[in-house]
């Protein structure tokens, strides 16, 4: 079946660095275009970022650009997302998703504290 499963959330400081990845499994990755998502306490999923099948395209909102560089190894079957300069309101549950299927991993939880 469909997997999708976000990896390397954790604590890290204000203005800090981390790395995440998704793992996907049960479907032909390489034919898809693939999100991220984020999730505050009390709040709805926002997106986060994209990016084509190919991995030649890329999506940001607003309050992640220039901080946040998503990418993609087809090969590995895997998405990543860079996370630079980090703030305390990046502190959510981040997911992976294939959006036009509406396929949705386990989120890893990022928190960005001192």
């Amino acid at each position: 079946e469909v997997q999708l499963q976000a990896f390397g959330g954790g604590l890290v400081p204000p203005g800090g660095s981390l790395r995440l990845s998704c793992a996907a499994s049960g479907f032909t990755f390489g034919n898809y275009a693939m999100s991220w998502f984020r999730q505050a306490p009390g709040k709805g999923p926002e997106f986060v970022s994209a990016i084509e099948s190919g991995g030649d395209r890329f999506r940001y909102a607003d309050s992640v650009k220039g901080r946040f560089t998503i990418s993609r190894d087809n090969a590995k079957n895997a998405l990543y997302l860079q996370m630079n300069s980090l703030k305390s309101d990046d502190t959510v549950v981040y997911y992976c998703a294939t959006p036009v299927v509406d396929w949705w991993g386990q989120g890893t939880l990022v928190t960005v504290s001192s």
